[in-house]
């Protein structure tokens, strides 16, 4: 089998973009050797149509690229429709745009604190000092974890965030079974003790029903084990990126602190530029074929909204940074289909106000203060963004 790209190969921050780039032109259903061989789909019409036809593509075999889950199945992502919908179902209504709202204030009195910490020693890493841990004390919050069991979580989430993007795989094993203990411990304690399934995820998770019977609790503990983790390496990653490019270009960074209420509109396309993963998977129960290539079943397909996202045939101009674009729904930042991000709402909520406290407590700009350290598979974008405050 042919090798059309390896993500094995050394990166910076900005060639896969430019690899991707080519691929969309040459071989947009790119095929890779490394991990076993898989697929790589990289335009926006095919990484669509595959995330929405759960009934030809499923993720129950194989939902990411590199396949890293060794510990049991993550409700809902390891799941094909309709056996993932009662964990969807029960957490869908706490991660509305309403329920979320109410975490506003909170996550900006989090991210003013980090901010201001940075601000006190002229900077620091944007990733590490910053966006690691912000999301994982948002989570504390919306999951009514106590004090201690939310310091524990912090410090481990953390240790698991930078060693999965470091592609250390004994620290990505060992804090990936810490996870699994402390989601098992908030499922038994809220056995004990419930609390409003309205307002608390193990609970909902706990009274749900499938078909009458109460969901399986592995299934549960898995359940809060997926959330916690997409839920904290996603900001890392996309906050880390946007600071990247607001380094490069101070006017926009300029003109973004003189307007505000630009934020919005900012995000989603920073969200665009920089969607934070690259090999979510599906496989074909059926051999098909897509822009002339033959895929067996069986095979795992990554679908990278990356690069789908910076799709010259969908967005004009699309490596460039754009407030303006009347087409930003086709953006594939959150997926598409039944495996859409439930915690878009959440998530688009913690970047725009990142991306106004940042600005905020730079009111003299900030610029890159060394090497930016990218990701790797599954995801793209920023591991570690020194910055200097001036």
């Amino acid at each position: 089998m042919t090798q059309d790209f390896d993500p094995l190969a050394p990166e910076d921050f900005d060639s896969p973009y430019a690899d991707y780039e080519r691929l969309r032109r040459e071989c947009p259903v790119a095929h890779s050797q490394a991990w076993g061989g898989f697929w790589a789909y990289m335009k926006h019409a095919d990484v669509v149509n595959a995330a929405s036809d759960s009934e030809l593509y499923i993720t129950s075999k194989q939902n990411v690229v590199p396949k890293v889950a060794f510990t049991g199945r993550r409700p809902p992502l390891h799941l094909d429709p309709p056996e993932h919908t009662p964990y969807r179902r029960a957490l869908s209504p706490l991660l509305s745009p309403a329920r979320v709202a109410r975490f506003e204030p909170l996550i900006r009195e989090i991210c003013a604190e980090l901010l201001a910490g940075m601000a006190a020693r002229g900077g620091g890493d944007i990733c590490e000092d910053f966006s690691a841990r912000m999301p994982i004390r948002v989570f504390n919050a919306w999951m009514n974890l106590p004090p201690a069991q939310s310091e524990a979580l912090a410090e481990v989430g953390r240790r698991y965030n930078i060693a999965v993007q470091s592609n250390d795989e004994a620290a990505t094993r060992e804090t990936s079974l810490r996870l699994y203990d402390m989601a098992r411990a908030l499922v038994t304690e809220r056995k004990h003790n419930p609390l409003d399934p309205t307002t608390d995820a193990a609970s909902a998770l706990l009274a749900a029903r499938a078909n009458g019977s109460p969901l399986p609790e592995e299934m549960i503990v898995g359940t809060i084990r997926q959330v916690l983790v997409v839920g904290i390496i996603a900001p890392t990653v996309v906050i880390g990126s946007i600071a990247v490019h607001l380094s490069r270009d101070r006017a926009l960074q300029d003109h973004l602190r003189a307007n505000p209420a630009l934020s919005e509109a900012a995000t989603d396309e920073f969200l665009r530029l920089y969607t934070p993963y690259r090999g979510f998977a599906r496989t074909a129960r059926t051999d098909v074929t897509c822009q002339g290539r033959h895929i067996p079943a069986g095979e795992p397909i990554a679908l990278v909204y990356a690069s789908a996202n910076r799709d010259e045939s969908v967005f004009e101009d699309a490596a460039t940074f754009r407030l303006d674009r009347p087409n930003m729904k086709d953006s594939v930042a959150f997926g598409r289909g039944p495996h859409m991000c439930l915690g878009s709402a959440l998530a688009r909520l913690e970047m725009r106000v990142a991306l106004e406290e940042l600005l905020r407590h730079t009111p003299r700009g900030f610029e890159l203060a060394g090497t930016v350290v990218p990701t790797r598979f599954p995801e793209i974008g920023a591991l570690r963004v020194p910055l200097r405050f001036c």
